[in-house]
């Protein structure tokens, strides 16, 4: 199977093409077909499996086939995602593999200024890229219609309902068109998130890629119990005896991101913290940091690091293990992408024992124990 298989316009294609993609991944093959169908779509898929590309070609392709159905340039494509960094990462792709296209796009998500998002607006939009909150601030204010949307894709799901998104989805969907396609997806399919899309969706072909709540095969995890006072000690030595030049650490709270991302500064590591407080500026910053290496270490928590997508990524750190078990397959998936080689550390002060027990129990197995003194 090759991306001409599909169908999809030249365009397309050359932009697949000038991307480096030759084969479509499984997730790519199985919802391609479904989305050009104009099917609804419930589908799971681990980070890094290609699933931007996976609805955002089918759906470029049937925008261009078609003339909007008002001479004003409605949105006709709106992706709802919850963060502000995947908002951009999928805009990204949008401008990348429709670059030659007729259609224009455009992202708004808060932490920056509503007005050039409201020019934005007014000129008109065929694609619609946003977070829940900002997205109704817009409407709310008459910025934005949505009565000319014939596709609406909610990606990560599974963490706008963590997030307490849901009320603000829930009002946004009732802003939509009844008739209109929608898709789904989510990292892991919880019972909250099948309650959800059987409320929203009709009929949906349903795909799982991969088995839930797995990690990827390529991921080496090792695990270091130790006190928690031995930690930041442990992490500079692993990172310089391990020569580690790119490693995005997890850290449970903001707070203690600040704190870590100084004290490895302190150490003589390039770091820097990214959460929820810091500017839009200060993220975009800190991650062109670390994707270009001038930064050694990102310190993250799990809000701020959902939609990070950097390449060839060695080496994640769970400082603190999530207080969910799920978390842990999502923060590691972000090493091991696209069947490249990854490692995963968790340092376990005796005080998240049981966090660990959980995180097994979800995996079905144990992990690999290391000798943090060694």
């Amino acid at each position: 199977m090759t991306f001409a298989d599909f169908g999809l316009r030249a365009e397309l294609l050359e932009a697949v093409q000038a991307s480096g993609y030759t084969t479509p991944t499984p997730i790519q093959d199985q919802a391609i077909p479904a989305i050009l169908n104009g099917d609804d779509l419930l589908a799971a898929a681990q980070t890094g499996t290609g699933k931007t590309a996976a609805f955002t070609l089918p759906l470029l392709h049937r925008l261009a086939a078609s003339e909007p159905a008002a001479k004003r340039r409605p949105v006709r494509l709106l992706v709802i995602a919850p963060t502000r960094e995947l908002a951009a990462q999928i805009h990204e792709s949008v401008k990348s593999y429709g670059g030659s296209l007729p259609l224009r796009s455009g992202v708004i998500f808060g932490g920056v200024g509503m007005q050039p998002q409201i020019d934005r607006l007014r000129k008109g939009v065929d694609v619609l890229i946003a977070t829940p909150g900002r997205l109704l601030d817009h409407l709310q204010r008459g910025n934005a219609r949505l009565d000319g949307v014939e596709t609406v894709v909610l990606d990560e799901a599974d963490r706008m309902l963590d997030m307490g998104f849901i009320h603000d989805i829930r009002k946004i969907l009732k802003m939509l068109p009844a008739k209109r396609q929608t898709l789904l997806f989510s990292a892991t399919f919880s019972a909250e998130i099948r309650r959800l899309a059987s409320g929203m969706l009709t009929q949906p072909t349903e795909i799982d890629v991969a088995p839930r709540n797995s990690a990827a095969e390529t991921v080496a995890q090792r695990v270091y119990r130790l006190e928690k006072a031995e930690k930041r000690r442990v992490l500079s030595r692993l990172i310089r005896d391990g020569d580690w030049q790119q490693v995005l650490v997890f850290t449970r709270t903001k707070h203690g991101a600040n704190n870590l991302s100084r004290q490895l500064d302190q150490d003589g590591l390039s770091a820097e913290a990214i959460h929820g407080n810091k500017s839009q500026a200060a993220r975009t910053r800190a991650l062109d940091g670390f994707k270009r290496g001038k930064v050694r270490v990102l310190v993250a928590t799990d809000i701020a690091a959902r939609g990070l997508d950097i390449d060839h990524l060695p080496h994640v750190v769970n400082y603190d293990l999530p207080h969910v078990a799920e978390d842990y397959v999502h923060r590691i998936g972000r090493t091991g992408r696209a069947g490249n080689a990854g490692e995963a550390i968790s340092l376990v002060a005796p005080d998240e024992a049981r966090l660990l027990k959980g995180i097994e129990r979800l995996l079905k197995r144990p992990l690999e124990r290391a000798d943090a003194n060694a």
